[in-house]
């Protein structure tokens, strides 16, 4: 037999030997079921499970560090301790087998034994993969990381073991030891140095890098501390085993003292190596396996695509203080790490740089009056005061002489289930980091040739009549548009044609042709008028065509809104969104105005260029690339035709809205009525929203605070009530379109039903968001949680219950609302005319009418239908953004929720073709949510765990005993024989 086989077998065996003295003791159960126990008591009651609503099982490992250095202690104080007890040690210490082997030996029954007790917490994050979308890859990773750090402590109480015959001696020392790796990384210690010696400490510690594992992150370094820390202190079990040896042997000390002296430089050379090897690692590049869904915490092919956009190099500069708050601290390293790999990818176009502004005047006063970055006070409390501690948590992004700075506001989330118990994590650092490169990119292209960017040969067509069938103005504004196209052709590097079409020429053939294709109507100054002209300006390139408006007949006009027409076909470019929303009403008392959108505005704006429009003007400005109605209110009959000829021109129309409204104030809920002015509107395109609520039995929990009497005194308690207004939406979301199949999960708050009008032509409609087949609709408005006697919600069904459609796209050819009637702006503008002339005489209203044609110029047409690209996408509800709601529907976490925002700008950029950053947008740490439970179904699936975990724990007893039994009968077979 080869040595190495000689080893590998002796090892095994007295593993074995271990696990079954182990097991022939109540040692083994003791230590499994107290592991298991503490696991689980610590994942549903300290870490409150249901209560965090998160679907995951990081809680089972948050006291991993703490818990194992105790038990790890108490599993291995006896192991040498016992050996001299029972004088069994002097048999070891003569045999001719290496004492390594015993040590490997004793060191993987041990691990053998933590093994078994982990498989035992399996059925754990099985329950929570049925109730909730789990990822794996961090669960694996977490159970690695307690393998590793098992491991670790394992190695250190055998190592204690080994230098003393009292097991409580042996007990103690390896908590200590154990102890002070794990606090030596923790904020208590890691607050009294700089970041840099902070960060030094974090690494030394076993917890930190526990924490970096858990969440997803199999770092080669990380591997290395464990395994060189597992090996440090087996080959110090060892050297004290071969000591004891010695003095055993110290009659032969001349013989023997060269073979004493090999084994200290061979033990002390493999500590130093493995520490070397830690800090050499170090100093590496990264070498790690990202096992989360989506690669979360890795650089995604959409940030690698912006980055390849980079002509220039770019500086990423973090802003950091040494002194910070300590829940912020541990997060300074993953930025870093992340930022790290932001620079290794761009291949030289990225520049990195860490700094704090306290320890540097000048960059300080630099990062205040260049950038506007300012130091965040955090409040910090220890054991012994109370202090206020200004420090940095920023990253500055600066491209040219375009820069974007993320705040701690902007990258961090917070979950606060209690005041004492607030989860602070990175939200989605890859995500703002590259939002950020995306906008000061676009801002930087922007100031350059618009041409630069464009891909593809665009077509300038012109549909304009002949200069006699043309008011004097347009006749002048046409030779304007001539002498600017001719301009912008010379510097479109040949990738602009223009082409002016009469269409009344050849019997009006490319008029008939134009008013199929798009609508294209002949145009009028007013009713009376029998001056009829075509004034439309398109611009086409491969896939798409861009009608260019004329806001005010003016030259200047002209050149704005081609130059965003031209951005539409353009790479790198922010697009422009024109939002319509109800003005904020008054806030009674102190906090946010009620129906205000606030959250909406700050992530649209965080990508696009936010268009605050009215619409009274009878338009859509000519700079907006897709229009977005939020909870529109009363929208008159010029407004509408604004909506309806943006969708006609081939645009995208994004509406929440609904035949209902909430109103928060005065801490009441009140349902109202509201009119929309969209109603008929979009009836007339197949979307008809009824007037009622939908309610679904799948519901997201609504927080009401209660009032307990407990011993006399009187205490609030927010409790969470089934609340069927709130659908909770899961299976409903449509998997095949990228507006929902990224969300994990929604919450659609007060939606009413949509019907679909079938055979609507050339439109299609997709649905995008459904309820469970549970919910029914209601159309009263008392939406006010219902209590019964023993203070929990009751709801019954009303009629019966079926899927309720509540979010939907429509594609296709529309048909105008307005294409049997006359343009609103001109009927608006005879009526005044009429009036006037009512009040006056016919000549003075002549005289007056031709005064004010030479300040103001009114032309209008309506176009009749819309291209194949034109889209409306509806979702049926006022308040599912609005900012109150958010927070009611992030239940009792004091943040808010996230889902329908990201919804919103799933649509957007969907609508927009922006796709780069829709792949990562979902990637936050507190999307994956539990799906709402009975207190009865929590109860069932908590003590359903532990009853599994009791009858596998006796499974391994019977398992055992069978097994005993069975050697038992072969040793007496082998005795008879």
């Amino acid at each position: 037999m080869q040595p190495s086989q000689s080893a590998q077998f002796n090892a095994v065996r007295i593993a074995q030997k271990e696990i079954a003295l182990f097991f022939s003791s109540p040692i083994a159960y003791l230590f499994i079921g107290a592991f298991v126990g503490l696991t689980l008591f610590i994942f549903f009651w300290a870490e409150a499970f249901f209560s965090r609503n998160i679907a995951d099982v990081r809680p089972m490992f948050e006291w991993m560090p703490i818990l194992l250095i105790f038990l790890s202690a108490t599993l291995t104080m006896k192991l040498w301790s016992e050996e001299r007890r029972s004088g069994t040690i002097e048999y070891v210490h003569t045999l001719s087998v290496p004492l390594w082997h015993f040590v490997l030996g004793k060191f993987l029954g041990c691990l053998a034994l933590l093994a078994i007790a982990l498989v035992i917490t399996l059925p754990l994050p099985i329950t929570v993969s049925f109730l909730g979308e789990l990822d794996w890859g961090p669960v694996i990773s977490g159970y690695l990381a307690v393998l590793l750090l098992g491991s670790a402590y394992i190695a250190i109480g055998l190592a204690i073991s080994a230098r003393s015959d009292n097991q409580i001696v042996s007990l103690i020392t390896a908590c200590v030891i154990g102890g002070l790796f794990y606090f030596i990384g923790t904020a208590a210690i890691t607050d009294f140095f700089s970041h840099e010696g902070a960060e030094f400490l974090r690494q030394l510690g076993t917890g930190a890098r526990f924490d970096d594992i858990t969440r997803g992150v199999i770092d080669v370094r990380d591997l290395v501390y464990y395994v060189s820390l597992t090996l440090v202190f087996l080959a110090l079990n060892t050297y004290f085993l071969e000591q004891e040896r010695w003095a055993k042997n110290d009659n032969k000390a001349n013989t023997q003292s060269s073979h004493h002296k090999t084994w200290q430089l061979v033990t002390g050379l493999l500590v130093v190596n493995l520490l070397t090897a830690n800090v050499w690692l170090s100093q590496l590049p990264q070498l790690r396996l990202d096992t989360t869904a989506g690669k979360q915490y890795s650089i995604s092919e959409a940030t690698e695509s912006y980055l390849a956009q980079l002509q220039e190099p770019m500086l990423i500069r973090g802003y950091f203080s040494n002194k910070t708050h300590p829940l912020l601290a541990p997060l300074v390293p993953q930025v870093k790490d992340l930022l790290q790999e932001y620079e290794v990818v761009a291949d030289g176009r990225v520049r990195v740089e860490f700094i704090d502004p306290q320890m540097h005047p000048e960059l300080e006063e630099e990062a205040n009056t260049q950038f506007g970055i300012k130091p965040m006070p955090f409040q910090v409390a220890d054991r012994y005061q109370a202090s206020i501690v200004s420090s940095y948590f920023n990253i500055l992004v600066q491209y040219g002489d375009e820069h974007q700075v993320l705040g701690f506001r902007d990258l961090i989330e917070v979950n606060a289930r209690a005041e004492s118990d607030v989860e602070v994590l990175l939200r989605n650092p890859e995500h703002d980091i590259t939002r950020a490169i995306k906008t000061v990119l676009q801002n930087y292209q922007s100031g350059g040739n618009l041409f630069d960017t464009v891909k593809q040969t665009l077509t300038f067509n012109a549909y304009v009549s002949a200069n006699d069938k043309l008011p004097e103005q347009l006749q002048t504004l046409k030779q304007g548009i001539e002498k600017h196209l001719n301009d912008v052709q010379a510097k479109s590097y040949d990738k602009l044609a223009v082409n002016f079409i009469e269409p009344e020429a050849e019997g009006g053939k490319v008029a008939t042709q134009i008013a199929e294709d798009y609508g294209f109507e002949p145009m009028a100054t007013s009713f009376f008028s029998d001056q009829t002209f075509y004034f439309y300006l398109t611009l086409a390139g491969e896939d798409q065509i861009v009608q260019i408006p004329l806001d005010d007949f003016s030259d200047a006009s002209f050149e704005r809104n081609l130059d965003a027409a031209i951005k539409r076909f353009a790479s790198g470019f922010t697009k422009n969104l024109a939002l319509v929303k109800p003005a904020s009403a008054p806030s009674y008392g102190y906090g946010m105005p009620s129906s205000s959108f606030r959250e909406l505005e700050r992530m649209l704006g965080s990508e696009l260029n936010i268009i605050n429009e009215d619409l009274t003007d009878g338009s859509v400005s000519g700079e907006a690339d897709i229009l977005m109605l939020v909870a529109p209110k009363s929208l008159d009959e010029k407004q509408l035709f604004a909506v309806d000829q943006f969708l006609m021109k081939g645009g995208t129309v994004i509406a929440a809205t609904s035949p209902y409204s909430i109103n928060l104030a005065g801490g009441s809920l009140n349902m109202t009525s509201v009119d929309s002015g969209l109603t008929d509107w979009l009836a007339h395109h197949g979307l008809n929203i009824e007037n009622s609520l939908v309610m679904d039995a799948t519901n997201a929990a609504f927080p009401i605070p209660v009032t307990r009497n407990v011993g006399g005194f009187q205490l609030q308690e927010m409790r969470m009530l089934d609340y069927p207004y709130f659908a909770d939406i899961r299976d409903g979301l449509n998997q095949d379109n990228l507006i929902t199949s990224e969300l994990p999960q929604l919450t659609m708050a007060w939606s009413s039903p949509i019907t679909l009008a079938e055979n609507k032509g050339n439109v299609t409609f997709t649905k995008l968001i459904e309820s469970s087949d549970k919910a029914w609709t209601s159309s009263s408005l008392d939406v006010m949680p219902q209590l019964n006697a023993q203070g929990e919600a009751s709801y019954l069904s009303e009629g019966d219950t079926a899927k309720q459609l509540m979010g939907v796209m429509a594609q296709g050819k529309f048909t105008s609302y307005f294409a049997d009637k006359s343009s609103p702006l001109l009927g608006a503008k005879e009526s005044n005319s009429q009036s006037d002339a009512s009040a006056d005489n016919v000549e003075n209203e002549s005289e007056n009418s031709e005064a004010q044609s030479d300040t103001q110029f009114d032309v209008s047409s309506v176009i009749k239908h819309a291209p194949d690209s034109a889209r409306i996408i509806l979702f049926s509800s006022n308040d599912f953004v609005q900012d109150q709601v958010l927070q009611l529907t992030a239940g009792v976490s004091q943040s808010d929720y996230l889902n329908s925002l990201q919804l919103m700008m799933n649509a957007v950029d969907w609508s927009l073709e922006d796709r780069a950053l829709m792949s990562i947008r979902a990637r936050g740490n507190f999307n994956r949510t539990l799906p709402p439970m009975e207190h009865d179904q929590q109860l069932i699936w908590e003590y359903g765990n532990y009853a599994l975990a009791f009858a596998l724990l006796m499974g391994l007893a019977l398992s055992d005993r069978q097994r005993r039994k069975r050697k038992q009968r072969e040793y007496l077979t082998w005795i008879s024989q």
